[in-house]
């Protein structure tokens, strides 16, 4: 997952946590309230779609976060 978007999540409270043994393409953050957001690894290239990024702020939006 890209390094911006790690450290995005991290600035509202999530964290990564992992997801079965190795995770495969799916990452999983989930934050002290019990939020979770759910992600396909950006492939081939590390760039987040357009719907990643609308889910994204949906989920921080309706938390009142943003």
């Amino acid at each position: 997952m890209n390094d911006e978007l790690v450290t995005l999540l991290s600035g509202f409270g999530f964290e990564e946590v992992s997801t079965g043994k190795t995770g495969g393409s799916r990452r999983r953050f989930l934050n002290d309230a019990g939020v979770i957001i759910t992600l396909h690894k950006p492939h081939p290239q590390n760039i987040l779609k357009r719907y990643q990024i609308e889910q994204i702020t949906e989920i921080l939006q309706g938390e009142e976060l943003l």
